[in-house]
């Protein structure tokens, strides 16, 4: 609904940016809040707490004016929906990546916690990562080019964004490896958005909301797949290196799509 509410595709760019921002501020600000329910009140009760507030924000969403008046483009559905451009499929597996990379910087961070006898790491150091994400991505919205971004531009992120993990590789002390993290982690939400602009692009007409439930999809799952695989693996930083790797290997091979084949 970005475009049904704002008025022109530069302050929907800056949406994307903020809205991918938020989303870091709710890493930082969840954890820290279910931990400190589950330990002031008990497990039950931090779990009726994120209930809660999952019901609050989905009737605050639902019954928002733009979400009550907006009403959807009509189309023909084909088979394959918004997976019809070619140039969709590698860019939503390229998702699943990114969002394996931060699943198994949760698990990487207790693992590190663990060998070097900082308890506090574990949870530090994701809230570090998300923390650079948003400062990322307020400085992207400020600075960001004033045309929509190109194919040349996600490549670029997903290059630095893997590259940027590349230094968690080495055995540092507890201090060293939270400020690195910090690089990653403020690409993070610019790669992300300028992903999500360019699943926007890509998305047939009418299918936009089909669009964006797939990008979730892609992300979610990411995030537990990166979980999955950082466990039996130990916990080491070489799984989100070749998660991030995967995702920029996978951007690179994206093609812009043409008109033909989007009209297929």
């Amino acid at each position: 609904m970005w475009h049904a509410v704002l008025p022109d595709d530069a302050h929907v760019r800056t949406a994307y940016t903020l809205d991918s921002s938020t989303q870091e501020i709710v890493y930082v600000i969840g954890p820290a809040l279910a931990i400190a329910t589950a330990t002031c009140l008990s497990p039950a009760a931090a779990l009726a707490l994120a209930a809660a507030v999952t019901l609050a924000g989905s009737l605050a969403f639902a019954t928002a004016r733009p979400a009550r008046t907006w009403r959807a483009t009509p189309h023909r559905r084909g088979r394959l929906g918004v997976l019809r451009p070619p140039a969709m499929r590698p860019l939503l597996l390229s998702l699943v990546a990114l969002g394996a990379t931060v699943g198994a910087l949760d698990v990487a961070a207790i693992a590190v916690s663990e060998r070097q006898d900082a308890p506090w790491l574990a949870g530090a150091l994701p809230a570090t990562f998300s923390a650079a994400g948003l400062l990322g991505g307020v400085l992207f919205a400020r600075l960001q080019p004033t045309t929509a971004p190109q194919p040349r531009h996600l490549m670029l992120l997903g290059a630095a964004f893997a590259a940027g993990w590349l230094p968690l590789l080495a055995p540092l002390p507890a201090p060293a490896t939270l400020a690195l993290a910090m690089l990653p982690g403020a690409l993070f939400v610019p790669l992300l958005t300028v992903a999500s602009l360019t699943v926007t692009s890509l998305t047939p007409p009418g299918t936009s909301t089909e669009a964006v439930g797939w990008m979730s999809s892609a992300i979610r799952l990411g995030l537990a797949g990166g979980t999955a695989l950082a466990g039996p693996l130990g916990g080491h930083f070489a799984v989100p290196l070749m998660a991030a790797a995967l995702c920029a290997l996978l951007l690179s091979a994206r093609t812009a799509p043409t008109p033909a084949a989007i009209a297929v």
